[in-house]
């Protein structure tokens, strides 16, 4: 009995104050705290996210195209300053939202709860995308199952869905040798492919009579989601893992398309066209706005993906150095892109006789009628439509992670209590909610619903989130608070170029977008096509659907406080009190003591019982604790 009194007064006591939650046991108390919302299993699982989302189908099937209408090489100049103004700065802001709080997109406007629509607006317009771009998938998915053949099913004509205008590649060649053909009537087979056998648009009338379902692109539609539900079962720890193969394995195939397309005879045409630098283009604000819109939306910026990511990491995670790793990175894989596919559309001009500009096509049109039909010209073509098809699977697969990843991340942190612990079902919900939503897309009228959502879930209204966050960042929460948060976190402060963008060059970029795509407005159309005015309403009402939702936050926040309305404003404005770093050891100054259940004065001490000592970071702490103690004494 003596032993175990002796055994007792040897033992360090620590007292209650210095105790955080973790030490007190297993008692009633923790079972007010929700559950591990789980990190990145490594620094590279981050990094190769962020790159995998970026690095999308936007980088193929847009940015060539881009550059060889709006100057060629010229366009490079515009890019890489909008990439600078617009890009980079925006970028690191939303990574050190994300990182500092580790919330996701809707938690954490805990930073100023009056703007909380702005998250609310932003899932809005992420699951409109989400719906979308896995169809887009399931038509990759489609083409990669077509291309596991001896003879690849567009390469000739005489199929069913083939029409008397359909004419073939090897018959033209013949005709150069011999008599000219007129092919300006005429349509290849990868074209009627696509529209009449993949979508078999004949069937539907317009957007307004979708027809039938497409069974075999249902499928294709079920497939894609069972990937995505299987990749993101998980969370970040399975998520983490597979951008390891769909992050990386498209820059191995991009690499051997470019060899075998620089190879081919008549490439150089295709890359001259595509690089040859038109200064001129530089007096015109379309190509500067062009460029801007590349980067917007290459890099994913305002859909909550770069946030919810960031927010898995450690507090003191490098995300400086991941910015310019990533944004600049983005930038290298699209001029890379350029070169693989101008190749290829090079030596398809020299062998139909025609322009390189009559070949070159964006969006889904060079994916799924112009590049495959450049892959009937090759030998062994059943093997580059394969390799081509699966390096857009996994491109499109890794930024559709992120989207989910946005959406599930989003709610459960809003409801940690009851949807953690089920974060695996809750993905399951979502997941067969979004395809039965996307079975629309599977009909022979699917393709025009498809446009319409491309063309209005994603434009003006994700300027006005983007620009909304930038300016409520540093002028509500304010400029000076932001950059101490980021040496608290960092170890030191951004630099001058960061915050002039954020302050007045990256807003005032993106007001010139929004005004531009409101003053050049142009309806949607899909070839021929034009859509009719209620379809373009209901365009137009998905755009402001997601922006009602920021005065709709607005109105609800202050309603929940008290007093006049102003003061109500005034409250609502002001950060939430358990606003900071999610973990208390990583709080200090204004943050100490205002986690739920908070026992100790000062989190340093924590550490320094933790660990036996004083890091760099916390000497970051001290020097932030007194920068604030001597504002209020000069305030006093």
């Amino acid at each position: 009995m003596k032993k175990v009194q002796e055994h007792h007064l040897r033992e360090p006591i620590i007292p209650d104050l210095l105790m955080s939650p973790s030490d007190q046991g297993d008692g009633d108390l923790e079972m007010e705290y929700p559950a591990e919302r789980g990190n990145w299993t490594g620094k590279l699982d981050f990094l190769l996210s962020c790159i995998g989302y970026c690095v999308g189908l936007g980088n193929v099937w847009r940015f060539p195209y881009r550059a060889y209408t709006n100057g060629g090489g010229a366009f490079l100049v515009p890019y890489f300053i909008m990439l600078a103004i617009c890009g980079i700065p925006i970028f690191f802001m939303e990574l050190s939202l994300g990182q500092f709080s580790s919330l996701g997109p809707l938690a954490v406007w805990k930073i100023s709860p009056l703007f909380k629509g702005v998250g609310m607006g932003t899932i809005l317009i992420v699951s409109l995308v989400a719906i979308y771009y896995n169809m887009i998938i399931a038509y990759v998915l489609f083409y990669l199952f077509a291309s596991l053949t001896s003879n690849l099913p567009w390469e000739h004509c005489g199929n069913w869905w083939n029409t008397d205008l359909c004419l073939d590649h090897q018959v033209v060649k013949a005709g150069n040798a011999a008599i000219p053909f007129n092919i300006t009537n005429t349509v290849s087979p990868s074209e009627e492919y696509w529209n009449r056998y993949v979508l078999h648009i004949q069937g539907s009338s317009g957007i307004g009579d979708p027809g039938r379902i497409r069974w075999n692109l249902c499928l294709c539609l079920l497939l894609s989601w069972v990937i995505v539900y299987l990749c993101i079962l998980k969370g970040v720890k399975s998520s983490g893992k597979v951008v390891y193969i769909t992050a990386t394995f498209p820059y191995f195939i991009l690499i051997m398309l470019l060899i075998r397309g620089v190879t081919l005879e008549g490439a150089w045409i295709g890359i001259k066209f595509y690089l040859t630098p038109q200064f001129d283009h530089l007096l015109s604000s379309k190509v500067w706005i062009e460029a801007a819109l590349q980067i917007f939306y290459s890099l994913g910026v305002g859909f909550g993906g770069l946030l919810t990511f960031a927010s898995y990491n450690t507090f003191h995670q490098n995300i400086y150095r991941d910015t310019f790793i990533v944004t600049l990175g983005n930038a290298i894989t699209s001029i890379l892109a350029g070169f693989a596919i101008f190749s290829v559309l090079g030596y398809m001009s020299q062998e139909l006789g025609i322009p390189v500009n009559q070949v070159a096509k964006a969006g889904p049109g060079l994916a799924f009628v112009v590049y495959p039909q450049a892959m009937t010209m090759l030998p062994l073509s059943p093997l580059w439509s394969f390799l081509f098809f699966f390096m857009l699977l996994t491109l499109g697969l890794d930024s559709q992670f992120a989207f989910m990843e946005t959406i599930v991340t989003a709610v459960t942190d809003e409801f940690p209590y009851y949807l953690r612990p089920k974060k695996a079902f809750f993905s399951a919900i979502i997941c067969i909610a979004m395809y039965l939503m996307g079975l629309i897309l599977t009909t022979e009228g699917g393709m025009y619903w498809l446009v319409l959502l491309d063309d209005y879930s994603a434009g003006f209204g994700l300027m006005v989130v983007v620009i909304t966050t930038c300016l409520v960042v540093t002028r509500v929460y304010g400029m000076k608070r932001f950059c101490r948060d980021i040496h608290m976190m960092l170890g030191f402060q951004p630099g001058l170029y960061f915050k002039a963008c954020w302050m007045f060059l990256s807003p005032a970029m993106m007001m010139a977008l929004l005004v531009y795509n409101i003053v050049k407005y142009q309806p949607s159309e899909y070839g021929s096509y034009h859509f009719p005015y209620w379809a373009e309403v209901l365009g137009i009402l998905m755009g402001l659907f997601s922006c009602l939702m920021i005065p709709a936050g607005m109105v609800v926040a202050v309603l929940r406080e008290e007093g006049t309305l102003w003061e109500r404003i005034q409250q609502a404005s002001r950060p939430a009190m358990d606003w900071g770093p999610s973990l208390e050891e990583n709080r200090t100054g204004m943050y100490v003591a205002t986690l739920a259940g908070s026992q100790s004065p000062k989190p340093l001490m924590v550490h320094m019982r933790k660990y036996g000592g004083i890091t760099s970071y916390e000497n970051t702490a001290i020097e932030v604790d007194r920068e604030i103690e001597e504002e209020e004494e000069s305030m006093i």
